[in-house]
């Protein structure tokens, strides 16, 4: 049963012509580090991802596609273009900036509030929160898990114990068929190279 659809297009020949944005994404285990050996923990998604984004007047031309002999342009971020991962993450780092390493992360439209206690980490909650209020960031309630003790974070266990490879992910990386060919190969090891 579909229940909802997306719409893909190819921005391949925009994305040759795109100067590229080297914005850095967070490196992962320095991230996991941080967020490692909290007390509590508030797990957030945001909702729509890149759709959140406005895109320039002057700029939402270079996004226009033909549907049945008429023309559409997007006004916010779609899937597909080049810089749209480093875009959302720089956006998300600026709206968040003060927060980030003292009191959560943020990876894409993932949101960790961690805290020491019950009462710290609600604390931090609500600084987030009160930021996602001034700038319109809508958040994912079905995704979304409060004041837990440990989380699944980019595949990894995060509690106030330290980090560990979720077992769920193992297992299926377990489950793969063998690799019959390059593309097969190059499949297998971009999942294992994760971990």
């Amino acid at each position: 049963m579909v229940t909802e659809w997306r719409v893909c297009i190819d921005y391949q020949k925009l994305n040759d012509a795109t100067r590229k944005d080297h914005f850095p994404l967070p490196f992962i285990d320095q991230m996991l580090e941080r967020l490692a050996g909290h007390e509590y923990y508030y797990f957030q998604d945001g909702f729509s991802g890149y759709f959140q984004i406005l895109i320039a007047l002057e700029d939402q031309e270079k996004t226009t596609f033909t549907c049945s002999y008429v023309t559409f342009a997007y006004k916010r971020m779609p899937f597909g273009l080049c810089n749209a991962p480093t875009t959302f993450q720089r956006c998300m780092m600026a709206i968040f900036h003060e927060l980030i390493k003292d009191s959560m992360e943020v990876f894409m439209d993932d949101f960790f509030v961690f805290g020491s206690s019950f009462d710290h980490c609600l604390e931090n909650l609500e600084k987030m929160l009160k930021r996602c209020e001034e700038t319109n960031l809508v958040l994912n309630w079905e995704k979304c898990h409060f004041m837990v003790k440990e989380g699944i974070v980019l595949g990894h266990k995060v509690s106030g114990s330290g980090i560990k490879v979720d077992k769920g992910k193992i297992e299926s990386i377990s489950k793969l068929p063998y690799p019959t060919n390059v593309k097969a190969i190059q499949t297998f090891l971009g999942h294992a190279c994760f971990y």
